[in-house]
Parts: C-alpha cells; structure tokens; sequence
C-alpha cells in the first residue's frame, strides 16, 4: 500500500480533514436544541465528517482514477457541508461570526480536491494516451 507521501499529497491534509471533523462536531453540540436546528445539524454532521473517511478511502484506491473518484466525493461532501452551514447562518441558528472560519476551511478544502483531482485525472488522460 502506497502511502501519502508516495502519491504526492502531504500527510497534514490527513491530520487537516480530521479537525475538520472535529470542528463540525463541537459546530453540531453546539447548536440549539430546537428540532429544526437538530434536522439540520444532523446532515451537517454526516457531511462533515465524511470528509476525512473518503480521504482515506482514497489511500487504498487501486489507481488515480479510483482515487479521483474517492476525493470528488470529498468535494461533494464538503460542497453539502457548505450548504448546511449556509443554513445555519441564514436561519439565525448561529451568527455568521462563529462560522466563517469553518466556512473558509470548507471552501479551501474544496479548491484542495479540486486541484488534486484534476491532477489524477490528467495523469490518467496522459497514460492512456501512451498505450
């Protein structure tokens, strides 16, 4: 099994997708105890804490494409992310002042995959080409 130095990303995006977590977690205990607020922080949670476990993922995939496509779940998990915390916000469930930290990580995350997976993906295009 490669590791993360061997492809080319560096280990603390590992140790950054887990505080991620961590930070969506305490944003979730951190919400009121309304139902509404709850609905919403309970998909928060579920995106939000995938991220990291997809990245991982990604760790075993067989070939960049498998690993592109384990790190555009990322971005899609991170975009949704984004969303519920746009939610919260919008709702009055938090002020935007405590979110806009986790809202910028979200956003520098998602440029992070983004740039990886375009990277596989070429890498992928430039070996088929040499078949």
């Amino acid at each position: 099994m490669k590791d993360e130095a061997d492809r080319g990303q560096p280990q603390p995006l590992r140790e950054r997708t887990k505080a991620y977590a961590l930070r969506v977690i305490k944003l979730y205990g951190a919400l009121p105890k309304t139902a509404e607020a709850q609905v919403i922080g309970k998909q928060l949670l579920r995106s939000g804490t995938s991220v990291g476990a997809n990245y991982r993922e990604g760790f075993r995939a067989r070939s960049n494409a498998e690993m592109a496509a384990k790190l555009s779940i990322c971005i899609q998990e991170l975009d949704e992310t984004a969303y519920w915390i746009e939610l919260v916000i919008e709702a009055g469930l938090m002020t935007d002042t405590l979110l806009t930290p986790l809202l910028s990580e979200t956003n520098e995350l998602i440029a992070i995959f983004t740039s990886s997976v375009r990277k596989l993906r070429a890498k992928g295009e430039r070996g088929s080409d040499s078949l």
